[in-house]
């Protein structure tokens, strides 16, 4: 896999996008790295983990976010699984599975139906080692200027997962409006072949961003 030929092909050197998108995704690669050194018993794949962390944020181009110079046409929370088809097209479907479930601390269809997001509907939660580890160490960078290069505290990433699970909760009791849609592009996307030979099921049950962020700092640094 050539990762400079590949993240070329989206997004051209010298421009501000350019520079926010590498920026980001070597940190978050490093982070990713220093945390999988930390556990050798889990036997992370490190290789495939600089790959997939540089290359996790791949589809932030096709989104409309002036703040960081996207000027694509979808809303940026649709960056992960529009990555993921983009990674899917190129022949690296176990990349893009890596882009489809880093946003948050993982989506589920349920947090998709409730909050009537204009994403498919199915679990977008990390399974495997690799996936949890880019996803936990990607909380740690911002690409927003003001917060370039600089590593988040645990407290602050615990308060942003407090407030993702506060909106969640707030549309709960009000799933119907995004129901038809989520069902509805569940099955083109089936259709169009994007479920993969990568893909396990995951089971991510009622656990909430919060607790599954916490459940990974345990994993990775308290031990």
């Amino acid at each position: 896999m050539n990762i400079e030929q590949i993240i070329r092909q989206y997004y051209r050197p010298g421009t501000a996008l350019y520079d926010i998108f590498m920026d980001h995704a070597e940190h978050v690669a490093q982070k990713s790295i220093d945390i999988a050194l930390r556990i050798p018993h889990l036997n992370p794949d490190t290789e495939f983990i600089q790959e997939a962390a540089m290359l996790h944020d791949i589809g932030i181009f096709m989104t409309h976010s002036p703040s960081i110079h996207c000027t694509g046409e979808h809303p940026y929370v649709c960056h992960g699984f529009l990555g993921r088809k983009l990674m899917d097209s190129l022949g690296f479907p176990r990349h893009g599975l890596v882009c489809e479930r880093h946003t948050g601390a993982g989506i589920t269809a349920e947090n998709i139906i409730n909050n009537n997001l204009p994403l498919p509907c199915r679990d977008m939660v990390p399974v495997t080692i690799e996936e949890e580890i880019i996803c936990f160490a990607d909380k740690f960078y911002s690409k927003r200027a003001k917060w370039k290069g600089v590593e988040k505290s645990i407290d602050r990433i615990m308060d942003e997962m407090l407030k993702l699970d506060r909106l969640n909760s707030k549309y709960r009791d009000h799933p119907a409006k995004g129901l038809t849609s989520c069902i509805t592009s569940h099955f083109e996307e089936r259709s169009n072949g994007i479920t993969s030979r990568f893909e396990e099921r995951s089971n991510p049950g009622n656990i909430s961003h919060s607790e599954r962020f916490s459940g990974w700092i345990e994993k990775f640094l308290m031990h």
